[in-house]
């Protein structure tokens, strides 16, 4: 089978498993399950913020009917959804991701007044996805847009995690750090977080805006005076266990484990061999790529299954791609010339790095291609270009919206000593629609 006849079965399995993954953490599923099992007393005022605001508040609507009495749903620009945002009583706001624009601050104003209207015999519902850091801000007097802007194109390119960006963006802000859940005082309140962080820390998930905690501890030690200036502006944080956020009623519904034991079992369905790894992706991500890639060459057949978040350092101009692009290329110069062997890197929310893309799926044929159509992979690593070159080579991934935000799956396959036979079975959530990457 050739990758001019769009590869081949394989590669559309792997594309298959990926899309079981997404479909197992997707917001409206897990919500809707969650509210189905533990009902809050109705009615119910909804506050949805994050990438996957529209996916939950949708669920919270499917699960509560007539319970849902208004809602506010703020999301990236161009993930809002007609389906959850045309409803009465819902009312939608875009903003700025990953850096903060002046939608965020109107967002920020928004969700303030939306909360402080709710009666005092009304539940609060909060529904927080990843993305909400830059979505929705209210900064401290004498801090600027400007000043936000700066601040998250620096922890963009400064190649910390996000548990250290979301310290830095907490220190910054009137409403993160539990600051957000302070204001509720001590008042009965849901919240249901889809976690985009190492360990499911609510305090992390969002800066914090559910959850005190963030704020501990100092800032990272690269964080440079100016930034320092700007947090000596902000108000105290709630500490963890503080009364004024005792009402709050937390769990988190979806999470990186949840849709890696999808994505496992969906290839188990597909009578495959899988080979899961705990350990954690983080770190550069092109040290990440070259590593798996050496273990899929050099592993047994079968999906080869990972998850995190890799963290790369920016240079001064970055190119189009973001961490599983570049992660992704790296991979394909270390199976150049491999047969049987597929890597796909990708996003749960649809996004890596500007541009419309998730990721992408590589194989032995991938850096070939590439060099063909006059890019040098080499180059487009150094300047976080992956995506120019994977353009080219006609493996990028697009989803648009998930309806999640589980930070990035990593799924290999390699094959097995029975050579081109397709593997057997099928899928059965095959959603999203996948573009680029995969096969009509």
């Amino acid at each position: 089978m050739s990758r001019d006849a769009c590869f081949d079965a394989e590669r559309r399995q792997v594309l298959s498993v990926y899309r079981e993954a997404l479909a197992a953490v997707h917001g409206g599923a897990r919500v809707r399950a969650a509210l189905e099992r533990r009902p809050p007393p109705c009615p119910v005022h909804v506050a949805a913020v994050g990438k996957a605001a529209c996916a939950m508040a949708e669920g919270a609507f499917e699960a509560l009917r007539h319970g849902v009495r208004a809602a506010l749903v703020i999301t990236r620009h161009g993930y809002g959804d007609p389906v959850p945002c045309r409803r009465p009583g819902v009312h939608c706001l875009e903003a700025g991701h990953p850096v903060p624009d002046a939608d965020s601050l109107v967002a920020g104003r928004a969700l303030l007044e939306f909360l402080d209207a709710i009666p005092a015999d009304r539940r609060p519902l909060l529904l927080i996805s990843g993305g909400a850091s830059s979505l929705v801000e209210r900064p401290p007097a004498g801090v600027t847009l400007a000043d936000l802007a700066r601040l998250n194109h620096w922890l963009l390119g400064s190649g910390l995690d996000i548990r250290c960006m979301n310290r830095v963006r907490c220190a910054v802000s009137t409403i993160k750090g539990g600051r957000l859940a302070a204001r509720l005082g001590a008042r009965a309140a849901m919240v249901l977080l889809i976690s985009d962080v190492r360990g499911d820390d609510p305090a992390v998930i969002g800066s914090g805006l559910a959850a005190p905690g963030a704020c501990e501890g100092p800032l990272p030690s690269v964080t440079p005076a100016w930034v320092r200036a700007l947090a000596a502006r902000a108000p105290p944080a709630p500490r963890p266990h503080d009364p004024a956020c005792e009402g709050l009623e937390v769990h988190v519904v979806a999470r990186l484990a949840d849709a890696l034991e999808a994505a496992a079992a969906a290839a188990r369905g597909l009578g495959a061999p899988v080979h899961r790894y705990p350990e954690f992706v983080a770190g550069d991500p092109c040290e990440a790529g070259r590593a798996f890639a050496r273990r899929l060459r050099t592993g047994a057949p079968g999906f080869h299954i990972r998850g995190g978040e890799p963290t790369p350092a920016l240079p001064p101009h970055p190119g189009r791609g973001g961490r599983c692009q570049s992660l992704a290329l790296a991979a394909a110069l270390e199976l150049q010339g491999e047969e049987g062997v597929v890597f796909l890197a990708a996003s749960t929310d649809g996004s890596d790095g500007p541009g419309e893309d998730a990721g992408a799926l590589v194989d032995g044929g991938t850096v070939a291609r590439g060099v063909s159509a006059g890019y040098d992979p080499m180059h487009c690593l150094a300047g976080a270009d992956a995506g120019s070159f994977l353009e080219a080579a006609g493996d990028l991934i697009q989803t648009g919206p998930t309806g999640t935000n589980v930070m990035d799956l990593f799924i290999g396959w390699k094959r097995g000593p029975a050579g081109d036979r397709p593997l057997s079975g099928g899928v059965g959530r095959a959603s999203p629609a996948l573009r680029g990457g995969d096969c009509p």
